[in-house]
């Protein structure tokens, strides 16, 4: 994170003196013929203007909003421009959370601008024109440089030739670059190296630092003075969980105000994902290959070389030598015990497996930091009890996971790894609202929480008691884009119902309605699956004959990542991109490029995942009914999200195809059905298709 534990100056109480504009610009901005009109020559949409105008009220009240805003609303615009305003004139910070890269970049580089433009046009507004904004990443995406000049001068005992030459690399790198992040050096640093050098180190602080060489601690500078930051939701909760946030601004958290910062105001955009990114981000997370990075940069056997070498420590290599192989016979006994046949598996008893890194793990804590007291305050030191902490904690979260040790959480193993050799020892909040109750809405503070797809059934009740939000103010206002005219909806009666019996058949049907569809309609296809072993099934049966008919086909988990692969849509505009789980949600390609999005299943969880199997049981502990209160609001989440990669514009049109005949089947169908914008909706089969698609 970035500097949230230093900024004990920022964010204190401002005097009730300040100016509140944000509800009276909001509505000059807003308005039909305001200022956005007259300066931006942009359309004026009524559900925008209502957005703007409540998430003012909120913000300036400090209350909590539920907003939910349809495709094409403007959402972005409608809580920036009020939150900027109140957050300049009461010396606050406004905390927007996104889900995808693509909306992160869309305000970085196209909505604030585009507000800062604004300001800058009317005369009332430019004072605001001034703002600064930020966008927050992990500690670890930055060069810290004083460990960089650490490395260079200890790189005898520190590094073998091979890695020492791409420490130059780096050293080379940071010459020329602007912000030094890991992301810009290309090809990227080998992970170790970068380890090394990286600022997730409590050697990169002010004390050490150089600010105006440091690139943490400038971009450090920077946020201090920033109005807007911009984070990720992943990065959110994950800085939350590890104890950040108002308690570090010099007040207690029951004292103070506010999320991140004291005093800030959070606004989570694509909220519809909330419950399950903090679900993921609230829990122990521990690998074989963490506690392996862990160990070789202490000692590395193959190098001589590490941490522990460079102080001429027999002892101590030889307790990282011991850990290390306790280590591999504790992630074999995982893998023989637990996941020899299975990729994930729920951990039930505590002691499942034989604590064999709990000795091995202190011992080496004990001696780092015997080591750590030989020598004064500075880097040495600092290094070492940076390592004595990081080992201490990879012995604390066995020892959790080992014992079960919150009664609140659920705990599993899995697999992972492009080879599935990386075993995780895993857990997570079964019931995530009591975190975020606690954590997000106890802040004394605005949180306005909007997507396209937040109500079931068009009530928003259920959203709010997933997030421990209940009775929090809700508003829902519909799209404007006209979905009669520019959406049509088919729906296949004939696919069989998924079934084992049937699995082979199922798959025969699924691909020759994709093969049909996409045939027949101009432009691009989004074929939205649930199940990996469908989408590859489906895609071995006709990736050769689109390679043959010359079309473009691209599909989730091969060479390109999921951005990548929707600016190659988008590129090619008649491409047919096969996508899952995922590509249900932030995927938005305007224009023909998207012409027909195909739901080959309704998007039902996966009833055996460890989280989900937990939180069931939850449920019906307190005599409530899983299905309805948990599978189907996410499966009417995710339908709806696919849904809404069709029309992202209002000049667009398009197909949406559902290939499971349960929403005409089952009694939760009209559920489904309800939920789709247009009651333009056509059922078809095998033998009526050709006449209807023409």
């Amino acid at each position: 994170m970035i500097g949230l534990r230093d900024d004990t100056d920022f964010g204190l109480q401002p005097p009730a003196s300040l100016p509140n504009h944000a509800q009276k610009f909001a509505a000059q901005l807003f308005a039909e013929g305001g200022w956005l009109q007259e300066t931006l020559s942009l359309e004026h949409r009524p559900e925008q203007e209502s957005m703007a105008r409540a998430a003012a009220a909120a913000f300036e009240g400090d209350t909590p909003l539920m907003f939910e805003a349809g495709t094409g609303v403007g959402k972005s615009l409608a809580y920036l421009l009020p939150g900027i305003i109140h957050a300049i004139d009461q010396s606050r910070q406004l905390i927007v959370s996104t889900h995808t890269i693509a909306l992160q970049e869309q305000l970085e580089k196209k909505d604030l601008p585009l507000c800062r433009r604004l300001f800058s046009a009317v005369p009332e507004l430019a004072p605001y024109a001034t703002f600064q904004a930020s966008v927050l990443l992990g500690k670890a995406n930055y060069l810290c440089t004083t460990r960089l000049a650490r490395a260079l001068a200890d790189r005898a005992s520190l590094f073998a030739d091979s890695d020492y030459e791409e420490l130059q690399r780096i050293a080379e790198w940071a010459q020329t670059s602007e912000n030094g992040l890991r992301h810009e050096l290309q090809p990227p640093p080998r992970p170790e190296i970068w380890e090394a050098v990286n600022a997730a180190s409590a050697t990169c602080s002010r004390k050490n630092c150089d600010p105006t060489r440091c690139f943490y601690q400038r971009a450090k500078v920077r946020l201090r003075s920033s109005q807007v930051i911009i984070v990720n939701h992943a990065l959110l909760f994950s800085l939350l969980n590890a104890g950040a946030g108002r308690a570090y601004a010099g007040t207690t958290e029951s004292e103070a105000r506010g999320i991140l910062y004291a005093d800030d105001f959070l606004v989570l955009d694509e909220a519809h994902t909330v419950p399950e990114v903090a679900t993921e981000n609230f829990g122990l997370s521990l690998s074989s290959y963490s506690v392996n990075r862990t160990l070789t940069a202490l000692y590395n056997p193959k190098t001589s070389r590490g941490l522990l070498a460079k102080f001429g420590h027999p002892e101590g290599r030889q307790l990282v030598l011991d850990a290390a192989e306790a280590a591999q016979q504790f992630f074999a006994l995982v893998h023989q015990q637990l996941l020899s046949t299975r990729t994930i598996v729920r951990v039930r008893d505590a002691e499942t497996i034989t604590p064999l890194l709990d000795g091995p793990l202190g011992a080496l804590h004990r001696l780092i930091l015997k080591t750590a007291d030989q020598f004064d305050e500075g880097h040495d030191r600092e290094e070492l009890l940076e390592h004595a902490g990081r080992v201490r904690g990879l012995q604390k979260g066995v020892t959790e996971w080992l014992t079960l040790g919150d009664p609140g959480h659920v705990y599993w193993a899995e697999r992972g790894g492009r080879r599935q050799t990386i075993i995780a020892l895993r857990s997570a909040p079964i019931d995530i609202a009591a975190e975020l109750r606690r954590q997000i809405f106890s802040g004394g503070t605005s949180v306005l929480c909007t997507s396209a797809t937040l109500a079931i059934g068009g009530k928003m009740e259920p959203y709010a008691a997933r997030i421990g939000a209940e009775n929090t103010p809700s508003v829902i206002v519909e799209s404007p884009f006209d979905y009669a005219r520019c959406m049509r909806v088919f729906v296949a009666s004939d696919v069989p119902l998924p079934s084992r019996e049937d699995a082979r058949l199922a798959i025969e049907v699924l691909g020759d309605y994709v093969r049909f569809c996409t045939e027949r309609v101009r432009g691009g296809s989004l074929v939205l699956f649930t199940s990996y072993n469908d989408m590859r099934a489906v895609a071995a049966a006709l990736e050769p004959i689109y390679l043959k008919l010359g079309r473009p086909f691209l599909m989730q988990g091969q060479d390109l990542s999921r951005t990548e692969l929707a600016e190659r849509m988008r590129a090619e505009g008649d491409a047919v991109l096969f996508g899952t789980d995922s590509f249900w949600t932030g995927i938005d390609v305007p224009g023909p490029a998207l012409s027909q999005v195909i739901l080959t299943r309704l998007p039902f969880g996966q009833p055996t995942h460890p989280i989900v199997e937990a939180k069931c049981e939850h449920i019906r502990e307190r005599g409530g009914n899983p299905f309805a209160e948990l599978t189907l609001p996410d499966a009417l989440t995710k339908f709806r999200q696919g849904v809404g990669r069709l029309i992202r514009t209002a000049s667009d049109t398009g197909l949406v195809t559902i290939l499971d005949s349960r929403v005409l089947a089952k009694s939760y169908g009209r559920l489904f059905l309800g939920s789709l914008p247009t009651r333009n909706i056509t059922r078809i089969n095998r033998e009526t298709r050709d006449e209807i698609f023409g």
